[in-house]
């Protein structure tokens, strides 16, 4: 039996505790891997979206910044910064080091793995979603437009 199978006994066991768990196993696996099943998507991410090349804003302020300033920029520039399988640096996940597509539809390892199942990713965003980076405070420093219905991708 494979891990999806035992899944959906769980599921139907316990309900929803084990969908939780189950997504917690979810790891980042970089905007180019989802460009795989999603080429049209993916370049017009990569094409419109200021959050596809977001670490090279951070690399230009980086001189005027602190090492932990810096640092702190990591968690709305880059993809699962302090999350499990995250982005940990550039050197180590540099597939990870732009804000990317798992930034607000999830870790998407369990997505991939199912074949593209949507149950198994965050598809149905709203401006809630967005406040995460996209706070008042950033808002007012950075001049942010929401793309979220303007087919950034």
């Amino acid at each position: 039996m494979n891990l999806r199978s035992v899944f959906l006994v769980l599921l139907v066991v316990t309900g929803v505790a084990v969908s939780v768990a189950y997504a917690e196993q979810a790891r980042y696996i970089g905007a180019k891997t989802c460009g795989e099943c999603h080429p049209q998507e993916y370049e017009r991410f990569v094409e419109f979206s200021k959050k596809s090349g977001s670490f090279e804003s951070i690399k230009v302020m980086k001189p005027k910044l602190t090492r932990e300033e810096y640092q702190v920029c990591f968690e709305c520039h880059t993809t699962g910064y302090k999350e499990p399988g995250g982005f940990v640096s550039e050197s180590e996940t540099p597939e990870l080091r732009n804000a990317g597509c798992e930034v607000c539809h999830g870790p998407g390892s369990i997505h991939a793995d199912t074949g593209g199942d949507p149950a198994e990713i965050r598809h149905d965003l709203s401006l809630e979603d967005c406040k995460s980076c996209h706070n008042s405070e950033r808002v007012n420093a950075f001049d942010f437009k929401p793309l979220l219905f303007g087919g950034a991708h």
